[in-house]
């Protein structure tokens, strides 16, 4: 019988030669680089297992562990989870970069992402494929129709239908529960476990049909193309929400050009990193302080707990964003981006030109100014969006209250807050938008109001609540570093240092070479650790994954 260690070496030398074959090119040098940056990122990948056997606990096999956990609780897959990292992507991308041509390529794109989509939930791909029929048959109808009055009719079919699924599974429950509490009935409540992306693709289905109707994009001819804009893994769990014109001369026709690929891998590293080291840190200390099963600790512990929550949702869904479009780079697709260091607003309507950008942008364009916009009734036009805004997030009270309050606050600056706002310093704008914003999140996070209530009083030392406690001061102490580093990566620090990064390579050969070994440097950390991160700790949700 073999000893760990014994097996352990066995594993790796399995792993090296399958490292050695990748290696093997007949191309070398700058040529090898240029043509062969698929082979080269495979290569990178199997040489990071092969340091990973034996960086983790020599008791614990990555792949096997990872395919008994798979086996024994399969859930729906996500980008920050070692069997995607390790055994989806790797195989996406070999079979991908084999395929020759782009029609090969959209079929392997295709089939990953039904396979990725029915991993966790299989019964509801043919929702998916369902969706996908009617829409790519409702396009055709709707551009095949030159009459207006018929093709308007095909938009109206394609938007109630739509809105109704994702009414039967996101809303029935809700709606029932409150017919059976205003009228005193016992109607049975449906209790639908909710596909996951049906608010992202059902959007990006009545962006395609209304787009078509309106001439700003042309109808797709082949239906795979439409099932691959609607179905593509990369943003269809949780957006950004694309439009069809964004990437339709992409469905047909794209190549992946070096830097491209090479921004991608830096883009998903990055956002993996922001999701598990900094949203993954965050909420687990959020979740200790916002637990009010018993009588809040503190008003620190109370503010520390929102304050925490509100850096956690944002790297938790930024990282997402930047994830999905790192992947779409990495295969010749531009996504549009999500997210612009919204914390540095100074307003509410500042903040939410910054924050989740492709839902700002699909309720702006086909809500708001279909309404009237600025026109007429500018403020009922808001009012009505942001409810829908809020009802978007979940069938739940909380979310239409989060809703209405952002609506009211953006009435507010429209009517005479704005204008006030321009004339004092800008700090104190940052400041009344942070304050709003993190009571904006402690509505978003509790769908118990009774707990809502409770955070609210204890943040202002309702009933003599102690100022502070030693538990949460011993807590927040032990991820000082962390939490001060988060807020630091909320601005545009990054992007600072990038374009010094870029401007000191151009300098010199030596300046190029120490400008990209940094950065791999950084890179390969952010990547071992996130996943020594994901090997070791079970906490991994994904927030915005239930909207």
């Amino acid at each position: 019988m073999k000893d760990k260690d014994e097996l352990l070496t066995a594993k790796a030398m399995t792993l090296s030669s399958a490292r050695r074959q990748f290696m093997f090119n007949k191309a070398s040098g700058a040529s090898a680089f240029l043509t062969d940056a698929p082979i080269l990122w495979q290569n990178a990948l199997i040489n990071f297992l092969y340091i990973m056997y034996f960086a983790v606990e020599k008791k614990t096999f990555l792949w096997y562990n990872t395919c008994i956990y798979v086996i024994k609780d399969r859930e729906s897959l996500v980008f920050s989870d070692i069997f995607f990292l390790y055994v989806f992507l790797p195989l996406f991308l070999i079979c991908y970069f084999a395929a020759r041509n782009t029609k090969l390529k959209n079929a392997v794109l295709i089939v990953f992402s039904l396979f990725f989509y029915a991993w966790g939930e299989p019964v509801w791909v043919g929702l998916l494929i369902f969706s996908s029929v009617f829409d790519f048959l409702n396009g055709r109808f709707i551009d095949k129709h030159k009459d207006e009055k018929i093709a308007v009719l095909g938009v109206i079919v394609s938007c109630a239908v739509n809105l109704s699924i994702l009414g039967v599974f996101k809303y029935s429950g809700m709606i029932v529960d409150g017919i059976n509490t205003l009228l005193s009935l016992s109607l049975p409540v449906p209790d639908f476990h909710l596909p996951i992306g049906i608010s992202f693709y059902t959007f990006q289905s009545i962006t395609y049909v209304v787009d078509v109707y309106r001439k700003k994009a042309r109808a797709q001819k082949n239906y795979f193309g439409y099932l691959l804009y609607l179905s593509m893994f990369f943003q269809l769990v949780a957006g950004p929400i694309v439009r069809y014109n964004t990437v339709a001369r992409e469905i047909e026709n794209r190549s992946v050009k070096i830097h491209e690929f090479s921004d991608g891998i830096t883009r998903l590293i990055f956002g993996l990193g922001k999701k598990v080291l900094i949203a993954n840190s965050m909420g687990q200390l959020a979740t200790q302080f916002l637990t009010f099963d018993t009588a809040p600790t503190s008003v620190l512990a109370a503010w520390s707990g929102v304050i925490l929550y509100s850096l956690q949702i944002y790297y938790d869904f930024s990282g997402y964003s930047d994830m999905a479009i790192g992947l779409g780079l990495m295969c010749g697709f531009h996504f549009p981006e999500n997210f612009e260091h919204p914390y540095i607003s100074a307003s509410a309507t500042d903040f939410w030109r910054r924050w989740h950008i492709s839902l700002g942008t699909f309720f702006r364009d086909y809500m708001y100014i279909p309404l009237g916009g600025n026109r007429k009734h500018q403020l009922l036009n808001i009012a009505i969006v942001w409810f829908c805004t809020g009802l978007w997030h979940g069938a739940s009270w909380n979310f239409i209250m989060w809703g209405l309050y952002f609506g009211v606050l953006l009435v507010i600056e429209k009517t005479f807050l704005l204008k006030v706002l321009e004339k004092v310093p800008k700090i104190i704008g940052h400041i009344y938008l942070l304050i709003a914003v993190i009571f904006g999140w402690m509505i978003f996070y509790f769908t118990d109001t009774s707990k809502m209530g409770a955070c609210f009083g204890a943040m202002f030392g309702k009933n003599g609540l102690a100022a502070t406690d030693l538990l949460t001061e011993s807590q927040l102490k032990g991820s000082l570093w962390l939490i001060i580093a988060a807020i630091i990566i909320c601005m545009p620090v990054y992007k600072g240092i990038s374009a010094f990064g870029e401007k000191l390579a151009k300098k010199s050969a030596a300046s190029f070479t120490l400008v990209s070994a940094v950065k791999m440097l950084f890179l390969a950390f952010i990547l071992f650790a996130s996943t020594v991160s994901l090997v070791g700790d079970t906490y991994n949700p994904f927030l915005y994954f239930r909207f």
